[in-house]
């Protein structure tokens, strides 16, 4: 028994079609916008690509720009068959080609669906590509005369600028780190000296944070170093007091930031996928009403169009049924290879 079975008439048929036309070219539309926010995005993470660890994190922005440009191709086909099914000799040359072209529109509804859950599933991939990048480049902050480094220091004190964010989990992680060059230390320093010593691996750590991580809205003149130090500063306790730094760490912030950058675009994804999901069903009506009309020299005679042949539990038992014969005609070929193979090297 057919699943969802409509009858139609010449004029819902024509209608069918006409709706069906004007719904593809929106939808070319739809894949244009998914193609800009797939390359919006990617230019967005190529803009901090020093801060990240690897080149995972462009397999949603490039999976965007994948289905968009199939989205008006395939859409762009389903218009042309579309307006051709309104003349009788023109559709005859796509009969042949529907139902493989319907079979192709349900896999990319597929794979549609799967971007779109990627676009809110790779959080957890985009953090750890984050946290290892971020403090890569906090380690290379201070090689500003080192070729292919110099511009890290650049990159960072803009990044804390933007996002309003200090350190990769917070100000305490440039506490762990050398973060200014020795070109700027003078080693002839007390000071200096006895630092390094200190040091286990004769690094010069301080209490202090590069300029970007103040806050410009604080009443106080920013506190960048001795920020451990009470009696460096009058009135202060680092301990209950407010620092007047930025508090919270950039991989916060820039996960925050991407994760709600592809939360929209996995919602948009899956409006579109609605949108092809509802477009591939009426082609599926058109396709069957086309194909059911009893006298294809009668236009004005009835027909009837559904989604499935049988139902569902029928349709799954043929589809499995049938590729059980595909296996097993490649396994009937290949023993027949072998046969043939046998008396050649007897």
């Amino acid at each position: 028994m057919a699943l969802l079975k409509v009858k139609f008439d010449q004029k819902k048929r024509v209608k069918l079609a006409q709706g069906l036309w004007l719904l593809n070219w929106l939808s070319v539309l739809a894949g244009i916008v998914l193609f800009s926010l797939g390359l919006f995005l990617k230019i967005e993470l190529r803009k901090r690509s020093e801060v990240m660890n690897n080149s995972e994190s462009h397999f949603v922005p490039n999976s965007l720009i994948g289905v968009g440009v199939l989205s008006c191709v395939f859409n762009s086909l389903a218009g042309k068959i579309c307006y051709d099914a309104l003349d009788p000799a023109k559709y005859a040359k796509w009969k042949p080609w529907l139902k493989p072209y319907l079979a192709v529109c349900v896999v990319f509804n597929v794979i549609l669906f799967l971007v779109a859950l990627c676009c809110f599933l790779l959080r957890g991939s985009l953090e750890s590509t984050l946290a290892y990048g971020l403090k890569n480049g906090m380690k290379y902050y201070r090689d500003t005369d080192t070729p292919g480094r110099c511009f890290m220091k650049k990159t960072i004190d803009m990044l804390q600028m933007e996002f309003k964010c200090c350190g990769n989990n917070g100000f305490r992680d440039w506490f762990e780190i050398q973060w200014i060059s020795n070109r700027y230390l003078d080693f002839s320093s007390k000071e200096v000296k006895d630092r390094i010593k200190s040091n286990v691996d004769g690094r010069y750590l301080v209490d202090g944070v590069p300029f970007s991580c103040c806050n410009p809205s604080s009443p106080r003149p920013c506190i960048q170093y001795q920020l451990t130090n009470n009696s460096a500063h009058y009135s202060y306790d680092h301990q209950t007091e407010e620092l007047n730094l930025w508090l919270r760490g950039c991989r916060a912030a820039l996960l925050n930031y991407y994760s709600s950058l592809m939360n929209s675009m996995g919602v948009v994804t899956l409006l579109v996928w609605l949108f092809e999901v509802s477009i591939t069903a009426g082609l599926r009506y058109l396709h069957t009403a086309l194909e059911s009309v009893a006298n294809p020299e009668d236009p004005e005679c009835e027909s009837e169009g559904w989604l499935l042949e049988k139902s569902v539990p029928e349709t799954w038992r043929a589809f499995l049924e049938s590729f059980k014969k595909l296996g097993k005609s490649n396994q009937v070929e290949a023993e027949g290879a072998e046969a043939g193979q046998a008396p050649e090297a007897g």
